[in-house]
């Protein structure tokens, strides 16, 4: 019954500013994530925030994109600013849950395509 819902993806020009957002359901998620997939790559991990606030990002993106998260509400977002062609791929949500076994779980993504 766990899902993941992405929303906020779109057209923009080079060096503009989108804002993803993640609404998550289901019990309390140990670590969230965004991956991005562009045609003809493998996925990768855009950046990464854990229970307790710690984060980490890609180089590509550091100092560009930030990555929140609203513990009570299983929501997370992320800012992304300075947008370049490069950053064109679908976003992922991702999620993990910890109960007797580890959970794992993905959203169905949405499209970025930053323009020149």
């Amino acid at each position: 019954q766990v899902q993941l819902v992405e929303s906020g993806g779109g057209l923009v020009q080079a060096g503009g500013s989108l804002r993803l957002s993640c609404a998550a359901s289901g019990s309390h998620f140990d670590t969230m994530a965004w991956y991005r997939q562009a045609p003809g790559s493998q996925r990768e991990l855009v950046a990464v925030i854990r229970s307790g606030g710690a984060t980490n990002y890609a180089d590509s993106v550091k100092g560009r994109f930030t990555i929140s998260r609203d513990n009570a509400k299983n929501t997370v977002a992320l800012q992304m600013n300075s947008l370049k062609p490069e950053d064109t791929a679908v976003y992922y949500c991702y999620a993990e849950q910890r109960a007797w076994r580890l959970y794992t779980y993905w959203g169905q993504g949405t499209q970025v395509t930053v323009s020149s």
